[in-house]
């Protein structure tokens, strides 16, 4: 893998995964005997958003972006993003096997290489770690 790129650029191993975030419910009024005005939590809304990261282990470096679908169109914004922003390294991106990360249509940056973990594997992957940490001490 690493020959067939013809260069001698460093070579870059990052580990990329999605992660959902959204507003799920808010905090309303309800109806009760006066004088009591309780407040509930209510769903109010369903709305998502939905963060793409990557992340190199070895140097600690940490891409994002925040995206409006988990869908290949999005998945190929965020290569070029990462292709972007290590133009001088080559760059072996490893990932799971969500169908849109599968995309026959992929225009791959010529300094990005895909390589996905085995099925049902996600302790492999450091990127799921920081989504836990994220969604632990940030909600």
């Amino acid at each position: 893998m690493v020959a067939a790129w013809g260069n001698h650029r460093p070579l870059r191993l990052m580990f990329q995964d999605e992660a959902r975030f959204g507003r799920i419910a808010d905090r309303r009024y309800c109806w009760c005997h006066r004088p009591d005005r309780p407040v509930v939590s209510a769903m109010v809304t369903q709305e998502y958003t939905y963060a793409y990261g990557a992340v190199s282990p070895l140097d600690g470096a940490f891409d994002s972006l925040v995206l409006p679908h988990v869908n290949s169109d999005c998945m190929q914004i965020f290569l070029h993003e990462i292709a972007n922003r290590y133009p001088g390294d080559n760059v072996i991106m490893i990932l799971d096997g969500a169908g849109w990360h599968k995309s026959k249509d992929f225009d791959l940056p010529e300094n990005i290489r895909l390589l996905f973990l085995p099925p049902y594997s996600p302790e492999l992957n450091p990127q799921e770690h920081l989504w836990d940490e994220l969604r632990e001490k940030y909600s």
